[in-house]
């Protein structure tokens, strides 16, 4: 148990801190999730190939510059390891970009 009262100011920092933390971990997660489904919409689209895909293709690449700047903005903030962040945006591109082209 702490015993200063700067230790237990830290201690309430820690927690509020963990508390932003976590929760912009999990607005990253949901971006990749929702880019992630419409990647699947995106391929699931081009194998009926009567419709328009320069659409799809558009929507594609702004859902993936968001997905990229919510990360780069977490290891901006200090919430992810840049090689995290790195990993991340690299999967992400080859799941995108191998669809795309």
């Amino acid at each position: 148990m702490a015993n200063t009262k700067s230790s237990k100011k830290r201690i309430k920092i820690n927690k509020r801190n963990r508390i932003q933390n976590n929760s912009y971990k999990s607005l990253i997660k949901s971006y990749e999730k929702k880019h992630l489904i419409l990647i699947k919409a995106f391929s699931e689209q081009t194998s009926n190939e009567g419709e328009e895909t320069s659409n799809y293709q558009s929507l594609l690449r702004a859902s993936f510059s968001s997905v990229v700047s919510q990360i780069d903005k977490a290891v901006k903030k200090n919430i992810i390891h840049k090689n995290t962040a790195i990993r991340k945006k690299t999967n992400l591109f080859k799941k995108t970009f191998s669809k795309v082209t």
